[in-house]
């Protein structure tokens, strides 16, 4: 039973009333607040409109005092009737989240309590349900009830209240995004009643597989509430017809004594065939189905040892190893299909009687994080299916502040978007949550890599602490537990940036103690790990891997994050040198990226402007200008200079907000471009690139690709193209010559050739663009034949600037690389950083056609026009393409279309670029 409510929430001064007032069973709360679960406060009060909108303007500021409250929440459900104490009846009420210092009262009495936003908490209610109505009230302390006695640690990011709460880190504020302390019950709530033993566990990995035949191991654990009840466990693997799958199994079992869990002699186990059990009567083929019959356990204890509450009762465990035959493999959506069988486990008594059933979507691969290659050089490569990948990304941050209200149909589009971006892995950043159930389902629906960070980022933990590091190992546990099944989940991190910074800020003198926290990811991470998942890979941290006297964020060996870029930090960098800080034009370019060497590039990316609709969604009224004090409330990064050094050095200094939406975007843009086809050249060393990030918690400007209104900027639509599986791609610095590469991270060679079209950006007249057209205005520089194996990365030629330019100067033309024989997206460059193009003015002839949901956009001048973006008042838009360049004579028609089918605004309309002049007449409705 998911407990839906109707909820109410209330709230009070700390210790104002009596908590058993409060809980109490007849309290008459129909005047409390109507409220959401999953939820949080915050998002009710907006709802109920007692506080106002804490995304617009800078009314985050005025909600602060909701973290100063004691919050209480109360329900009811009912149920038929008292659990059978003496058949092994159990109820469990288990809460998916709850933020975070809770109390949990059922018909007023106290049943547990819960500190720890980052896991699932459960308590056994079977001696206090009672028939009929049954009230649940939970209480939420204020944090600073837990942290204002504790030690103080020399560094945490932000503030440094947090390092003792296991709550996510960026409720306190991060630099893209504001201070807002959360509380609530941000997960589901259900109350599960279980009927003489329940499945514990379950864990499954791929042994081997190849096309012939997989391997897959099964583990389930079993808890027995009753000593005298002869049980089944039956394992089957279904196709995703839900067909039963060919092949074969075999399985044992063990049973702890009374005290210890060591396995009882063999003979306590019966091994039958794997046939279905009696209970399907039905004939099928030989199938990887296990069933595994456990003997009755022989009575030991009291009755109310047994069944007390509190009692996990006896613990079994099946084991199952299933041969499948022509196994389909999960794969990521641009290497294959992300192919999902069902694990199926159910437990039944003697008599058939299902006593619990687990189903989760399970898909065969293996997956391994190789650290050399074969010729003993270093590595950092996810090695899927026995092909060594090149991981193409971005870093996730939680898709809302508001974690508990967030939609499903958010997690859903925000993969969508990036399986359309071309990217086949997102990173878990640590502070963040482990995300939600939607978040791996869609990951592994859609064929996504998950790097999944453990929740520790960017500060000292007090792993001395008894009563802490008890509640971590908890954490950690339950979130294994949870996740080790996910054909997505590819990696676990002990923490973002901890041992690097360590290093750092000892090194600067910022930190003058220990290591505080070091235990946690060099110790207690791993020896869960060991014990639940052990078929996965692990990683300490991100960055990690200092070789040979460098730092932690050595480029020559595991991960790196490149913060050379954008924050200026100064590399290399060797252990225990003091670090430093090159804030100039130079010191933050984009540029920097061709220095980098690294193995895996894990962070790097630059600030962008939200798209114009998220901006003025939330921004007041007249304050939306370059300038403004709310346009500087949406940058909460730490020195805004950055973001006007490196424009100024590549679009010059934006002179309003228009130029700024437009500048901002096309820098972030370029330099991803420049520096991911870099990392992607040199795919013999570099297997990984997952920008810093996909998406936005608020409506800011930041380093996303995202914004928050679900509205991609310039740099997704870039990635569509820089990401994509077959890369061309021209390396080339102003008065050097022009290298062609072709990138192929596709499974077959790639045969045919690349054309070096080179095109004035104003002809001397109007003609229509012909891509084989050889003339004044447009002519073919090279052709260059192709073959490239599979997996590999080729330059395939060069030629001089002269070659390519004839009479025409670098910076009145547009260089595109053309591939015909294989799929590659035509790419496109300037040959000069935008500030010294000369960009002549442009016309646009705008066409919608809105029963068929598109726009044609041409360049009916004779001047191309540059960075051509289609703007609706409307968030959640999906356009085929935007922010394009077109040549004179040139159209492209762009699809729009919304997910939830809404009904686009036509009539605003606006479509524009950085050098247009005027937006002509066309057929059709005109802009």
């Amino acid at each position: 039973m998911e407990l839906t409510g109707p909820w109410k929430i209330q709230h009070f001064e700390p210790g104002e009333r009596p908590p058993q007032e409060l809980a109490a069973y007849g309290l008459d709360d129909r005047f409390w607040i109507t409220a959401s679960v999953p939820g949080d406060v915050h998002s009710t009060l907006v709802a109920r409109r007692i506080i106002d909108d804490p995304y617009t303007g800078h009314n985050d500021a005025k909600s602060r005092w909701i973290e100063r409250k004691e919050w209480w929440y109360r329900t009811g459900f009912t149920i038929e009737a008292s659990p059978d104490l003496e058949g092994g009846e159990r109820f469990e009420l288990t809460f998916e989240g709850l933020d975070t210092f809770a109390t949990i009262y059922v018909n007023g009495h106290e049943v547990g309590a819960a500190e720890n936003m980052l896991m699932a908490h459960s308590f056994d209610v079977t001696r206090i349900v009672r028939p009929g109505w049954n009230s649940l009230a939970v209480k939420f302390d204020p944090l600073y009830l837990h942290n204002r006695d504790k030690e103080l640690f020399e560094w945490s990011s932000y503030t440094k209240e947090r390092p003792w709460l296991r709550k996510a880190a960026m409720n306190f504020g991060w630099d893209w995004g504001p201070r807002m302390v959360t509380v609530g019950i941000w997960g589901k709530v259900r109350l599960e009643r279980r009927r003489s033993a329940k499945l514990e566990g379950v864990y499954a990995y791929t042994i081997t597989a190849d096309s012939a035949q997989a391997k897959v191991s099964v583990q389930t654990e079993v808890t027995a509430y009753r000593t005298d009840l002869p049980m089944e466990v039956e394992i089957r693997l279904l196709k995703a017809g839900g067909q039963l799958v060919t092949g074969s199994a075999a399985a044992s079992a063990a049973e702890p004594n009374a005290v210890s869990s060591d396995a009882v002699e063999p003979s306590a186990v019966e091994q039958r065939a794997v046939e279905p059990s009696a209970v399907e009567q039905r004939a099928v083929e030989p199938s990887a189905v296990c069933s595994t019959a456990v003997r009755p356990i022989a009575p030991f204890g009291s009755r109310k040892k047994v069944y007390g509450p509190g009692s996990r009762g006896r613990q079994i465990t099946v084991a199952a190893e299933l041969g499948v035959e022509a196994p389909r493999l999960w794969w990521t959506h641009d290497l294959g299909e992300p192919y999902l069988y069902t694990l199926e486990v159910v437990l039944r008594s003697e008599d058939g009687l299902v006593l619990d059933r687990y189903e989760q979507p399970f898909g065969i691969r293996t997956l391994d994080l190789a650290l050399e290659d074969p010729e003993g050089e270093r590595l950092f490569a996810f090695v899927l299916n026995g092909v060594r990948i090149y991981a193409k990304g971005a870093n996730w941050i939680p898709a809302d502040h508001l974690i508990g209200a967030i939609p499903d149909s958010r997690y859903r589009e925000l993969i969508e978007l990036s399986v359309e971006g071309r990217m086949n892995m997102l990173r878990v950043w640590a502070g963040g949550i482990y995300e939600k159930e939607v978040f791996y389902d869609e990951c592994d629906r859609q064929g996504v890599l998950v790097w999944q960070d453990f929740a520790f980022a960017n500060a000292l933990f007090p792993d001395f602490n008894r009563d802490f590091m008890d509640n971590v190992r908890r954490e950690v546990e339950d979130n294994v537990r949870r996740l080790r099944n996910r054909a997505s989940l590819a990696l676990w991190c002990g923490n973002n940036e901890i041992d690097w910074l360590y290093d750092m800020k000892s090194a600067g003198g910022d930190i003058t103690g220990a290591f505080f926290g070091e235990s946690i990811y060099h110790e207690l991470i791993p020896e869960v790990l060991e014990d639940l998942d052990p078929a996965r890979p692990y990683w300490p941290s991100s960055p990690y891997g200092a070789e040979d006297g460098y730092d932690a964020n050595d480029p020559h060996t595991g991960d790196r994050h490149n913060w050379q870029v954008w924050h200026g930090s100064v590399y290399p960098r060797m252990e225990g040198e003091p670090p430093q800080l090159d804030y100039s034009m130079k010191g933050v370019s984009f540029k920097n990226f061709k220095q980098d060497f690294a193995l895996f590039s894990s962070e790097f990316g630059m600030h962008a402007s939200a798209n114009r609709y998220t901006l003025e969604k939330y921004i007041p009224e007249g304050e939306f200008y370059w300038g403004s004090p709310e346009m500087a409330y949406r940058n909460k990064d730490t020195n805004h200079q950055k973001g006007i050094l490196l424009m100024e050095s590549y679009t010059g200094i934006p002179q309003s907000i228009e130029e700024y939406m437009n500048f901002s975007m096309l820098t972030q843009a370029e330099g991803l471009k420049y520096g991911i086809e870099h990392f992607r050249r040199n795919r013999h060393r570099n297997s990984g690139a997952l920008v810093w990030q996909l998406n936005d918690s608020w409506p800011g400007t930041s380093w996303s690709m995202i914004d928050y209104e679900l509205l991609p900027k310039a740099s997704y639509y870039y990635a569509k193209t820089f990401f994509h599986p077959l890369l061309v791609s021209l390396e080339h610095e102003p008065g050097e010559d022009l290298n062609i590469w072709v990138v192929n991270d596709s499974l077959d060679t790639l045969k045919g050739e690349v054309r070096v079209k080179v095109s004035r950006l104003e002809t001397k007249e109007f003609v229509d663009v012909d891509v084989d057209a050889n003339g004044t205005d447009t002519w073919i520089a090279a052709v260059f034949p192709v073959e490239v194996a599979p997996l590999s990365a080729l330059r395939i030629g060069s030629l001089s600037e002269a070659e390519a330019l004839k009479d025409a100067a670098p910076e009145e033309v547009l260089v595109e690389l053309i591939a015909d024989g294989f799929a590659a997206p035509a790419n496109r460059y300037y040959l000069r950083a935008p500030k010294d193009i000369s960009l002549p003015s442009a016309v646009l002839e705008v066409r919608t056609d809105e029963e068929g949901g598109s726009v044609t956009v041409k360049a009916v001048g004779s001047g191309a026009a540059r960075f051509v973006k289609l703007e609706l008042p409307l968030g959640r838009v999906r356009y085929s393409d935007n922010y394009f360049d077109l040549l004179p004579g040139e159209s492209r028609t762009v699809y729009v279309t919304h997910p939830d089918g809404a009904p686009l605004p036509w009539s605003a309309l606006r479509v524009r670029a950085i050098n247009v002049e005027s937006v002509g007449e066309g057929k059709g409705r005109e802009k």
